[in-house]
């Protein structure tokens, strides 16, 4: 009897110790998921790889990058993750925008975490459960060509104006199937409701509006003369302004009464079940140093600090300094799937 206590003891040991309880293992393991971090961001390339670079470059951390394609925005980074909810394959998560982030919340596939410097942020622009945190702001904004439209008193000065018939067939948005345009779409059924939402697009799509493949597609349009005036992003916009383009950015609907401008932020979140979730966090509370705002806003997009300590001075306006548009996010994502579909039906088949 005692023999076989023994020999019961030792298979014990050996499978207490082909789980992991050694301390050596379980250190190497731990070395060896701080040296990779898998990031799908759909901010543009151009934008957001020479700051994952650095940090790469500085920590030694690899980062194995997936960018969004032209074509299809956050929708195509979103529908990867939802694909890949069994087996997860993304440490974080870096939108350019904000509501398909927060359908991942929905559906339950975000992990909750605190940046030492969360309070920083507005409470606007984090999730009160701690899933995501927004940070780098753009405006949706008018870009308006000065020698189509030379007098300043005759340029839009609302979202209403691309409706107005006497700028019919000279104006231009994006698909609103994808990235910050689908985000404005779906915000404006949020605040206008949705009879008078459908009322809006129902009149963009009879005023001729041109849809093109993307917001910098439609900056570009404005500034070589083709068009007006369009609804882009101040990414876009002030690329075209400080290559010496005869266009200027008018933040719509800023009258006591208007709508506001909507700004709209990246936000980062941390997959539930991501294979390197150390790795991820301690990017993403780089990502939200000022530092790191500061390089956006001082790089060629322009990007609208939302932390409190960045002082850098801005190209930009900000929701301090114009009206902002006031939408509750957590709704607008409630009806992302009935938005989607009518605009689908309005303004052509998803791929």
């Amino acid at each position: 009897m005692g023999q076989w206590r023994w020999v019961i003891g030792v298979l014990v040991a050996a499978m207490a110790g082909g789980c992991g309880d050694d301390p050596g293992s379980a250190a190497r393991r731990s070395a060896d998921e701080a040296k990779e971090v898998v990031v799908y961001t759909a901010l543009d390339r151009e934008f957001s790889e020479p700051i994952l670079e650095a940090y790469e470059a500085k920590t030694g951390v690899q980062i194995p990058a997936k960018y969004d394609a032209e074509s299809t925005k956050t929708v195509g980074l979103t529908n990867t993750i939802l694909a890949e909810a069994s087996r997860t394959r993304c440490d974080l998560f870096w939108n350019n925008e904000i509501l398909n982030t927060l359908r991942l919340k929905k559906r339950g596939l975000l992990a909750q975490w605190t940046p030492p410097n969360a309070d920083d942020f507005p409470e606007t622009f984090r999730d009160k459960d701690g899933t995501w945190y927004g940070f780098a702001a753009r405006g949706r904004v008018l870009i308006v060509n000065t020698q189509l439209v030379p007098r300043e008193s005759d340029r839009p000065s609302s979202i209403y104006d691309l409706i107005d018939p006497k700028w019919k067939g000279k104006i231009a948005i994006a698909k609103p199937l994808f990235g910050t345009t689908a985000t404005h779409a779906t915000c404006l059924f949020a605040a206008l409701g949705e009879r008078k939402a459908k009322e809006f697009f129902s009149a963009l799509k009879a005023n001729d509006v041109k849809v093109v493949s993307g917001n910098k597609q439609v900056a570009i349009d404005v500034a070589a003369g083709r068009l007006a005036f369009g609804l882009t992003d101040t990414d876009d916009a002030i690329g075209e302004v400080e290559a010496g383009q005869p266009v200027v950015i008018v933040y719509p609907d800023g009258r006591p009464d208007g709508l506001g401008t909507l700004f709209i932020p990246n936000t980062l979140a941390i997959l539930k079940g991501a294979p390197h979730p150390k790795a991820a966090e301690a990017l993403a509370v780089h990502l939200l140093t000022p530092g790191v705002e500061e390089t956006l806003a001082k790089g060629p997009s322009a990007q609208i600090p939302l932390n409190a300590r960045v002082t850098t001075k801005l190209r930009v306006e900000t929701p301090r300094t114009v009206r902002a548009m006031v939408v509750d996010f957590e709704t607008a994502a409630g009806l992302w799937d009935r938005v989607s579909a009518y605009l689908v039906a309005e303004f052509g088949a998803s791929p």
